[in-house]
């Protein structure tokens, strides 16, 4: 739930706020809210109970695409390293196939170069492999720092250099899982 610090009731509303210039209806954001899933960076989640989470979820929303973090997190979080864990655990080593042709695309996590070079790694994207790219045009990239800024808990210095620099508020390369 974002409780990390004590702000989740904060943190929660940030979302709905984010999600809303996003255009996602407050009614398609879900908040799981759970003792054993706390919002720390040092807590690895157990894979089981989230992959179960995430499933119900899935089934019950009858969603067809999953984007997820890849091994690496994106920036190395232990949650979300525990998210990607728990969805392969899903797709593997449960052999989930539901009937509706769900797929999981995994964000690439890249180097720090890479990450903080902006726009200029669209060339870079362009040229490595991948599943799926996707370059969001100037409005786009707009929109999505106005979603960022909605986090004002968390925006921290270095989280305003990642509004500036970022190459992930222009350029996201994704793989199949």
């Amino acid at each position: 739930s974002g409780n990390y610090y004590n702000q989740g009731e904060i943190r929660k509303k940030e979302l709905e706020q984010s999600c809303g210039v996003l255009g996602i209806p407050a009614s398609d954001v879900t908040v799981i809210d759970h003792r054993d899933l706390p919002d720390n960076p040092a807590v690895e989640w157990d894979t089981q109970l989230l992959a179960t989470l995430v499933l119900k979820h899935i089934e019950a929303k009858n969603i067809d695409l999953v984007v997820t973090f890849d091994a690496g997190g994106v920036s190395g979080h232990a949650n979300h390293v525990s998210l990607h864990t728990a969805v392969r655990y899903s797709v593997c080593t449960l052999l989930w196939v539901p009937p509706w042709g769900c797929r999981v695309l995994v964000l690439e996590s890249v180097n720090l170069f890479r990450k903080y070079i902006s726009f200029l790694d669209v060339l870079i994207s362009c040229l490595l492999p991948r599943d799926a790219l996707f370059i969001l045009t100037e409005e786009e990239t707009e929109q999505a720092k106005r979603a960022m800024r909605c986090h004002h808990s968390q925006l921290l210095w270095f989280r305003q250099l990642y509004l500036l620099f970022s190459r992930y508020l222009v350029v996201n390369s994704l793989r199949l899982l």
